[in-house]
């Protein structure tokens, strides 16, 4: 028994060590993605100046939890800056003598830990659920993960909320036995989640539910007693929640001065009305205005090789069967038919499935078709369903289910360390996820740095049009080019270097310099170069 414990140990170690080495290596290769400056540079300002001017669109916890690595970067920021977030980022890591690398590496530290504290909820929730190779199957499909590697190793909000409410659902699980114990810290999860992105709203009623469900599953008092603990359980959970909501605003600055920015829309019906009866403070009401604002405009979209305008409801569905293991999403499948054919595990699926389908449901409604990270609950929750595979009465059924989690392991390290363009092998794989997707599932200006290595490694002193989508200043990592928009079109010769969402968006010009070059190279399966 204990040799077994112990291999069951190692094997956790070794699962999470090779995905914090996938994580701190891709951090350490990547320049900033477009979001991350922002945030950075608003943790900053959190931590320096204790204002909640910037960044009002996301609650703080997130930026807080960054700013838990850039305070020992030592990073000067100019309290008089008069540049919106944006220009605050760039600002910040490269105009104020800051040192970038340095700097981004320490902000995405913190997220890196927080990420592989995540795999531990999901190998205890589904050990808790069906068993420890229950566990260990769910831990292997979400330390190789290429979303999840890619997302948990930036300095970004999704990877924190996400797994923050994982977590709730876990404790609130985990109350049916210890409901004293578990309903407040399931409270506690939960206002961490809805401290840190606002998307998780629609996951609140669920949690509060399922809290009370918990509690009424643990106790056998007479049905009256049992109901009001069983609601009052319930109503402390969301008490909590909202608690730890407030503590995080009071946290930044603990007078809450606050302005509301220009420009708010009037939200009427249903969507004023919650935004006005939410218990949270003015910032973060303000906050969820201001995404409404974004729903309302209209984005431009790409998806399986066509470009387009507004919002197509299957993109989400098609982004994730693009860019998710085939081996996993087959044990996905399974876990979930496993959790409805066992009937003590029904109960179980209440806590994984319903919160699964309603947010990207949500994300399916969205104005916004940029990426699958804005479903990055699916590997994690579904992680934990695939984990129920391990009951199935089945000869074959253990060999076959270590040969998939074999095949996702194998898919994710052959990307290695290129996963955020990631795409499974039925749609060509990494080297071709360009030609179906675009964004932050491909390029996310991510690849600036292994720019400048690569011209100046293999393409010496040659004359340079770049056309880049990010947030880094290419001249910092050494890249000397123009803008091939700036002259007419007989005079761009040279080296066309161009990001992959701006070829997927490609207007006229860009579209006529292209069909005139040659396609010679690319940098991290994120940026091409073509020769004119």
């Amino acid at each position: 028994m204990q040799r077994h414990r112990l291999l069951q140990i190692l094997a956790v170690v070794a699962m999470l060590g090779q995905m914090a080495f996938a994580m701190v290596t891709t951090a350490m290769q990547q320049s900033p993605t477009i979001d991350e400056p922002v945030y950075v540079a608003t943790a900053e300002v959190y931590r320096q100046q204790h204002s909640l001017r910037y960044n009002p669109e996301h609650p703080p916890l997130g930026k807080l939890i960054i700013a838990t690595g850039t305070a020992f970067a030592g990073a000067e920021l100019d309290p008089a800056y008069p540049g919106n977030q944006t220009r605050l980022g760039r600002h910040l890591l490269y105009e104020s003598g800051n040192n970038p690398f340095q700097l981004m590496l320490l902000a995405r530290l913190p997220v890196i830990l927080l990420t592989l504290a995540f795999g531990l909820v999901v190998f205890f929730f589904a050990r808790d659920l069906a068993g420890m190779w229950a566990g260990l199957i769910a831990l292997a499909l979400y330390s190789f993960s290429p979303d999840v590697i890619a997302h948990g190793s930036l300095a970004t909000l999704d990877v924190p909320a996400a797994g923050m409410l994982l977590t709730a659902f876990w404790l609130a699980w985990r109350a049916r036995t210890r409901p004293g114990r578990y309903v407040p810290l399931a409270g506690a999860a939960l206002g961490a989640a809805l401290a840190t992105r606002a998307s998780v709203l629609p996951a609140v009623p669920l949690v509060v539910l399922l809290a009370g469900l918990s509690v009424w599953r643990a106790r056998t008092d007479e049905l009256r007693r049992r109901l009001l603990i069983s609601a009052g359980a319930a109503l402390g959970a969301g008490v909590i929640a909202v608690a730890v909501v407030w503590l995080v605003y009071l946290a930044v600055d603990p007078r809450l001065r606050w302005a509301a920015p220009p420009g708010l829309p009037d939200v009427e019906g249903l969507k004023g009305l919650a935004v006005n009866l939410l218990p949270f403070p003015q910032p973060y009401r303000d906050g969820m205005l201001i995404q409404f604002k974004f729903e309302n405009r209209v984005f431009n979209g790409f998806l399986l090789g066509e470009s387009y305008k507004g919002s197509l409801w299957y993109y989400m569905p098609v982004a994730i069967l693009i860019k998710t293991p085939l081996a996993m999403l087959a044990l996905w499948a399974g876990g979930i038919v496993t959790m409805l054919v066992v009937p003590r595990l029904r109960a179980a699926l209440l806590y994984l499935l319903p919160v699964s389908v309603g947010l990207l449901l949500v994300t399916m409604a969205g104005a916004r078709n940029y990426g699958t990270r804005y479903a990055i609950h699916l590997p994690m929750f579904l992680a934990v369903a695939a984990g129920a595979v391990a009951l199935i009465e089945w000869k074959w059924s253990r060999i076959a289910a270590g040969l998939l989690v074999l095949w996702v392991a194998a898919s994710s390290v052959l990307t290695f360390p290129y996963y955020l363009p990631y795409s499974n092998e039925a749609f060509g794989g990494t080297s071709r996820t360009h030609l179906n997707l675009h964004d932050s599932n491909v390029d996310w200006g991510q690849d600036l740095a292994r720019l400048g290595r690569h011209l100046r490694t293999r393409y010496p002193g040659e004359r340079v049009w770049l056309i880049y989508k990010g947030s880094g200043v290419p001249s910092y990592y050494g890249i000397a080019a123009r803008d091939p928009y700036t002259v007419p079109l007989d005079e761009v010769r040279g080296l066309l270097v161009v990001s992959d969402s701006r070829v997927a968006l490609a207007g006229p010009r860009l579209k006529q310099m292209i069909a005139t070059s040659r396609e010679i190279d690319h940098v991290g399966y994120s940026i091409r170069i073509y020769r004119r």
